[in-house]
């Protein structure tokens, strides 16, 4: 008997075990009539009851071979009826479409003929495996042009699979107090969304899925009993390993490699409805209208993501990750308020600052005549003409930096770890507390499969699996290649950025040339400094080879990880995640990591430059420091990153879909079906969240490694997620096909790179503070070196300037031009003067600075780590609610399911008498439900 109750004749299929992956039918199916015959002809359909092809026994999980037999009923035919174009179910009105397939054929072409072939051996297999499929012709189509292949799961192959997945089903209500009231609830009702949208399931216990226990499950309605984002999942899992080849091909199969050669144009689950209304099916539960009303608006970016309802619809793994990018926006509101007042500080206390009052003095730095800033061409100038720059350095370069650098790796440490929590009660609630990744190990990758040639034992499992063989001359190879792959790109990253630093040396004897002698830039010649508009246009520059870099390694990531043919989908996306993160790494921050530890670390003294190539003098920092310069990178890039990710994200896919669907949009609903709007959006691929995640890690490099450079970096980051949750919501509503939903308990490898940036954020904050601000020598001076005790840092300037004989230049150095008459001018450094018996030697100030500098470094780094691990140790991974939740829950389960072992034993007892063995058996399952009630 069927789901609908009608008797069918059923066919005895199995797996075959000869490892040509072939199903074997071991009696005829009926095959329709000629007008049938044709896959391409007028719209059919074939019902086949709940069969499913069932995986081998290294995807199976340890099935038994009577489990890995099953019945399909006989191809039927099922007149037409009329339906809405905007249904999701069959035109029976009752079976929902659980996934679509889309074609374009031709069959006047040879090679579209062998493509039919396959599309006939691949549908005719899928009918074996139990799905149940139905065609619309391309003249129904809006262009004319494409079939869509429209699959409905059964109960026995979603039962099946559902058991084979491991998948977790309601066995009884919830009846757990709930949290305590929270008295903040009064206050937070602004941000909170309607009760049945955050909540759009009952909370069950749950248990693995049984076939053999399906009464034990709460199964009101077969239909409903499993979500759409279940269903499409399983049948993803089909569809990924259904054999199709023909001929030399039987090997083959798998929807993703029908696609990549054309067999097939496209593979998608159909979203529920039209996103701006209601579908007019009552039996259609709207939701993806609920979340573009309540979630993907701009207009409710103060509102909480209905995580519930986002994971029903799309699956843990879009779930999780929208979890976890909420409460990183979450957590960067205290850094960015932390990091805006302590950037108020330094505008607070800007004209209070004595070393920019000295320069911008005109009797202290207009009286101060600086070295040149080039070899030859430019000439000698003030130090008040920094006077802007030097103000404005102190937004940055104040004791409320150091604050804020200790501050943030404070925050970074109580950010993990409290996500730690956070995942953990997602995972009780997401019913994902006994998710295990090697159930990820078990489910390879198709690709894998498909060049797997050889039979091995499994040592556990005692049975025989394919295996892929390699040989070690092979590996080797392939590791060197990928390697060396790799290797050869970082190279390319240093090699743009060593061009972009003589860029920097070249142009910025052109800038201070032009500047100097230019009349007509001195109104803002204040304010735009030669060192400043070098920044600013290298930083652009630096911006535009990111991009172009990111855009061509990307496919060779993907090609790399590709050739190592990884064993499962988990394996891919780590080798694939590390390959992409080191290289994003170095091509981000290599910038910023030079003008923070190089620039002006090496540019040597005006009686000895350093040259680059021995062409080219390396740059020098502004009397201020360099600090604002790594301020004005770090914005160019971290700001250009999120305007152009931004762009790409929302305005590329919007564009393309209006031009995909340009001749559709006003065509009547009869005319443009559900599956024709869905197949004109774009592809959100496997790899889809893999980029939202990469994306965002990087932008927490940003805000963590140097954010002693820049405090507002928090509230940028702030701003940029607000937009980005909204925009990611939005394009997965609206512009994107509805994606496949896939499992996961946790954001993954994504975690062990955040924390490896935690640590190392502690360590360049602590050289940014010792070596690139300017704090260190103020606080020597401050402490060892000032005479003035009503105002301790006057002087301090001419302090950390040191003077230079014009007579002592090299002829390379020396200026064409000299018309202030300049002996004597003066240099950022630590020297002795010309006249001294240690001329141009560094002096002991110098000296003191960098013990100064090291002991800082130390200190700070022991002192935020011992905080950082202590806080770790202090907070628990997981809430004590949530332990004594999954507890009471386990105990209640195991209760639930040995209860019902000893009832179906006891049964067995009465129906055969005194059986001594199931006796037994009673006795034992009675011992487990006291186990059970003891632990």
């Amino acid at each position: 008997m069927n789901r609908n109750g009608r008797k069918e004749e059923e066919t005895l299929i199995e797996m075959s075990e000869t490892g040509d992956d072939d199903i074997s039918v071991l009696t005829d199916i009926k095959t329709p009539d000629s007008p049938g015959e044709d896959l391409n002809g007028p719209l059919y359909e074939i019902n086949s009851n709940a069969g499913s092809e069932i995986p081998s026994h290294s995807e199976s999980q340890g099935l038994s071979s009577t489990e890995s037999t099953f019945l399909i009923t006989n191809h039927q035919w099922i007149d037409k009826q009329p339906q809405s174009k905007d249904s999701v179910f069959f035109r029976d009105g009752v079976r929902r479409i659980d996934f679509v397939l889309s074609y374009v054929d031709d069959p006047n072409k040879e090679v579209d003929r062998k493509k039919s072939e396959r599309r006939r051996e691949f549908e005719m297999n899928l009918q074996k495996s139990g799905l149940e499929l139905e065609v619309e012709d391309k003249k129904d189509s809006e262009s004319g042009k494409i079939y869509f292949v429209k699959i409905h799961a059964t109960w026995e192959v979603l039962s099946t699979y559902a058991e084979v997945l491991n998948i977790k089903m309601p066995i009884k209500e919830n009846d757990l107090d709930q949290n305590k009231e929270n008295p903040l609830n009064w206050f937070l009702r602004i941000f909170k969304l309607p009760y049945e949208v955050m909540n759009p399931e009952a909370d069950y216990f749950t248990a693995p899925f049984s076939k053999q226990r399906q009464e034990l499950f709460i199964i009101k309605d077969q239909n409903k009993f499993f979500s759409p984002a279940i269903r499409n999942r399983i049948v993803y899992y089909i569809l990924s390993r259904c054999p199709y080849g023909i001929g030399e091909e039987k090997r083959k199969f798998g929807i993703k490699r029908l696609i990549s050669n054309g067999t097939y144009t496209s593979a998608f689950p159909l979203h529920d409805c039209q996103y701006w209304k209601k579908s007019q099916d009552e039996k259609c539960d709207n939701e993806r209208y609920t979340l573009y009303k309540q979630w993907a608006k701009f207009g409710k970016f103060y509102k909480e993501q209905p995580l519930d309802l986002i994971r029903k619809y799309y699956g843990e793994k879009i779930g999780i990750y929208f979890a976890w990018l909420g409460f990183y926006t979450e957590m960067l509101f205290y850094a960015a308020v932390v990091g805006f007042f302590c950037f108020l500080y330094g505008w607070i206390t800007m004209d209070e600052n004595i070393s920019s009052k000295e320069i911008c003095d005109k009797d202290i730095g207009g009286q101060i005549i600086m070295c040149p800033l080039c070899d030859q061409r430019c000439e000698f100038w003030r130090l008040n003409i920094t006077c802007q720059p030097s103000q404005y350095s102190h937004l940055f370069d104040n004791v409320a930096t150091l604050f804020f650098a200790i501050f943030m790796g404070i925050w970074v440490t109580l950010f993990l770890e409290f996500w730690k929590r956070r995942q953990a009660r997602l995972e009780y609630e997401w019913d994902l507390v006994d998710f295990e990744e090697e159930q990820q190990q078990l489910q390879l990758r198709p690709e894998y499969e498909a060049k797997c040639t050889h039979k091995k034992k499994n040592p556990v499992t005692q049975e025989i699996e394919m295996i892929l063989k390699r040989s070690p001359a092979n590996i080797l190879g392939k590791l060197f290649l990928c390697w060396m792959s790799i290797v050869f790109w970082i190279f390319l990253i240093i090699a743009s950025m060593i061009a972009i630093i003589v860029y920097r040396l070249a142009v910025y004897a052109s800038f201070a040339s032009v500047m100097e002698n230019n009349h007509t830039l001195e109104p803002i010649s204040g304010l735009l400094t030669p060192q400043l508009a070098t920044s600013v246009t290298a930083s652009c520059l630096n911006f535009i080879m990111i991009m172009i870099l990111n855009l061509l390694y990307e496919r060779v990531a993907i090609w790399i990880t590709d050739m190592e043919v990884p064993r499962t989908h988990l394996e891919y996306e780590n080798r694939l995640t590390m390959k992409m993160f080191l290289f994003q790494f170095v091509n981000y921050y290599s910038s910023c990591f030079y003008v923070a530890f190089f620039k002006g670390k090496f540019a040597g003294f005006p009686a000895d430059y350093t040259y680059m190539f021995g062409r080219w003098r390396n740059e020098e920092c502004d009397p201020a420091g360099c600090l604002i310069e790594l301020t004005t990178q770090l914005t160019i890039v971290m700001a250009g990153k999120q305007i152009w990710g931004n762009i790409q994200e929302a305005l590329v896919p919007y564009v393309k879909n209006w031009w995909r669907s340009r001749r559709a949009r006003n065509s009547p609903e009869s005319l443009y079906s559900r599956w024709e709007q869905d197949y004109d959006l774009q592809v959100f691929g496997q790899l889809g969240l893999f980029y939202e995640y990469l994306e965002m890690v990087v932008q927490f490099g940003f805000i963590t490694l140097f954010v002693a450079s820049f405090p507002l970096a928090p509230l940028l980051a702030l701003l940029n997620n607000i937009l980005e949750i909204r925009v990611d919501s939005w394009k997965l509503t609206t512009q994107f096909r509805r994606a496949f939903a896939a499992k996961a308990h946790s954001i993954g490898v994504w975690q062990e790179i955040l924390n490896g940036m935690a640590v190392l954020s502690v360590v360049t904050n602590a050289f940014i503070v010792a070596f690139t601000s300017d704090m260190i020598p103020r606080l020597v001076y401050y402490y060892a070196y000032s005479n003035n005790e009503a105002s301790p840092m006057s002087g301090y300037i001419n302090s950390s300037l040191s003077v230079f004989a014009v007579s002592d230049f090299k002829s390379i150095s020396m200026p064409l031009e000299n018309e202030m008459n300049v002996t004597l001018c003066r240099y950022r450094d630590y020297r002795y003067p010309p006249d001294h018996e240690k001329n141009y030697l560094h002096t002991m100030q110098f000296w003191h600075i960098l013990a100064a500098k090291m002991a800082f470094i130390i200190i700070m780094e022991h002192v935020v780590f011992v905080v950082k691990f202590f806080v770790a140790w202090l907070i628990p991974d997981i809430p004590s609610d949530v332990k004594a939740r999954i507890k009471r829950e386990k105990y209640l389960t195991q209760k639930i399911l040995h209860e019902y072992e000893l009832c179906r034993l006891r049964e067995k007892l009465s129906e055969k008498g005194h059986c001594s063995e199931v006796a037994k058996q009673v006795q034992a399952t009675e011992g487990k439900v006291q186990l059970s009630c003891l632990m």
